[in-house]
């Protein structure tokens, strides 16, 4: 854990606009290694790089979601005819991008911890 003064004016902006990518998310306490992270990382990219996280969140809920469907047959809005199975997995997709845009399972907020302190790390090298 890093020690001393941090500026956190930035790093407060980014978690109002979206609170599940907020510094407080490691367990309710700071992240040191984050905020840290956040100040060496454009606000430009820290967008880009929410958007990429929550992308990556709403495949994984897809891929998820068409497991969980995939076995189901019956009665629906088109019975059991050979376009279920299209309707499904468009159903499927659009669940996934709502349930992942409106806070998801905690997987984007995790890779997107990853991938700013690794733009961190990457943004030193670069220096």
């Amino acid at each position: 854990m890093q020690t001393g003064m941090l500026n956190t004016a930035h790093v407060v902006t980014a978690a109002l606009s979206n609170p599940a990518f907020s510094v407080e998310s490691r367990n309710g306490r700071p992240d040191f290694e984050l905020a840290a992270a956040l100040q060496k990382v454009s606000p430009q990219q820290q967008t880009k790089t929410q958007k990429t996280a929550t992308d990556f969140e709403g495949m994984f809920l897809n891929s998820m979601f068409a497991q969980m469907t995939s076995g189901l047959k019956g009665e629906g809005p088109f019975g059991d005819t050979p376009g279920t199975g299209v309707w499904r997995s468009m159903l499927t997709e659009q669940y996934s991008k709502n349930f992942a845009n409106a806070g998801g399972v905690g997987v984007a907020r995790d890779v997107y911890r990853t991938l700013i302190i690794q733009q961190a790390k990457t943004t030193l090298r670069t220096a």
